[in-house]
């Protein structure tokens, strides 16, 4: 029987306070990739309770294992191989699917063959620990193209360089996304029919960057057509964040002495509350980025998508910013408004008390982020970056 399409999420856990994704002490208490294994040991765990089968590792899995100036982790994947197989193995045995997404700084068409040669050496310490723990070829490494440097063409180009560059571990897991701002869609086919990389379609990337004005249908066709047969294609979902953003901003002493003389100018900003003469910052009130990821998914956006990509098959990696506790939330939300969608991800109407319940459990609130994630490449500018 063929297994019901994955939900999945990345790296931080917010529905269990504590399950930490990797080992995050500083380098003088000597963090170790065999301490991380131990705590996504624990979030695979809680996964199975939970009925999620699809999870994205941290890039800091193994800390500082590729750092330049720290020699002394640099056999940290090595000396975590019983580890690594036994992890592999628990994984295998659950029917897991693992992945990795190196973070916004590995970049295969840098200018700089340094830079490329440390991006190289992360994506080839990542890919082992997929082969120490003896995945399938389901287990992929998800990158960009990268930055644009002043001159698409060439760097779209500088990418296959850095493809060619990379040992045979590395190329069997690599997959190329389509990015949200810097080269679309379009772009990373170019890739594939020169390199066979395989594709990565992102769903909220695709319309904020589809200068060639792809069909939608038939570039997901294409993405999903550069996967091998026998290995089921991944896909990335998000809806936009539709909410006000809160800004914080300074007050100059020059602006509160106009402000208490009642001689300063009128501000047009839309702030969250009126502002004090006296007052030293403010909260202004600004509209959303499209770029940004929102902490839930919409439900309906997501069904018409599902619809419009009827008859193919791929699993989908959600990047709510609210992680585990945004499938938590789908799930009954597709029983419930799509509920012919939900048979396709194994959700039935014998689960509805449970996910009920589930969802109830979501309104006693779950623990917030405490700071910004860097992994899976954050809309951060890159390194040397020119923009075209």
């Amino acid at each position: 029987m063929t297994h019901p399409l994955r939900l999945g999420f990345p790296v931080k856990v917010l529905g269990r306070p504590g399950l930490k994704g990797n080992d995050t002490r500083r380098p003088q208490k000597g963090p170790h990739l065999k301490c991380s294994l131990e705590h996504v040991d624990q979030i695979l765990d809680y996964l199975v309770k939970v009925g999620i089968d699809m999870y994205r590792l941290s890039s800091d899995l193994a800390p500082y294992a590729t750092h330049p100036d720290m020699p002394q982790f640099h056999n940290m994947v090595a000396e975590s191989d019983a580890e690594l197989a036994a992890f592999g193995k628990k994984a295998r045995e659950l029917d897991f699917r693992l992945s990795f997404h190196p973070s916004q700084y590995v970049l295969l068409n840098s200018p700089d063959p340094e830079l490329t040669r440390k991006s190289i050496w992360d994506l080839s310490s990542q890919a082992e620990m997929l082969d120490r723990m003896s995945l399938d070829d389901h287990a992929v490494l998800v990158t960009h193209v990268g930055g644009v440097y002043g001159d698409r063409e060439a760097s779209r180009a500088r990418w296959i360089e850095g493809w060619e560059q990379c040992p045979e571990h590395v190329k069997r897991r690599l997959v190329l996304e389509n990015d949200d701002v810097r080269f679309s869609a379009a772009d990373v086919l170019w890739i594939h029919e020169r390199t066979g990389v395989r594709l990565i379609f992102d769903y909220q990337h695709f319309w904020c960057l589809n200068p060639e004005r792809l069909e939608i249908r038939d570039t997901l066709e294409r993405f999903l057509a550069s996967w091998p047969d026998g290995v089921r294609p991944k896909i990335h979902f998000s809806s936009p964040r539709t909410e006000m953003r809160e800004i914080k901003r300074a007050i100059t002493p020059k602006q509160r002495a106009a402000a208490k003389a009642g001689t300063g100018r009128k501000s047009k900003e839309l702030t969250k509350a009126p502002v004090k003469a006296t007052a030293r910052t403010k909260t202004v009130l600004l509209p959303p980025i499209w770029t940004g990821h929102s902490d839930f998914t919409n439900p309906f956006e997501f069904a018409t998508f599902m619809r419009m990509a009827e008859g193919l098959e791929f699993d989908v990696m959600m990047e709510g910013k609210s992680k585990d506790v945004s499938i938590i939330k789908l799930r009954p939300d597709l029983l419930r408004f799509a509920p012919d969608l939900a048979e396709r991800f194994g959700i039935c109407p014998d689960d509805a008390e449970e996910l009920a319940a589930d969802e109830q459990a979501l309104e006693q609130g779950v623990a917030s982020e405490e700071e910004p994630e860097v992994d899976e490449g954050s809309p951060a500018p890159l390194p040397q970056e020119e923009f075209a």
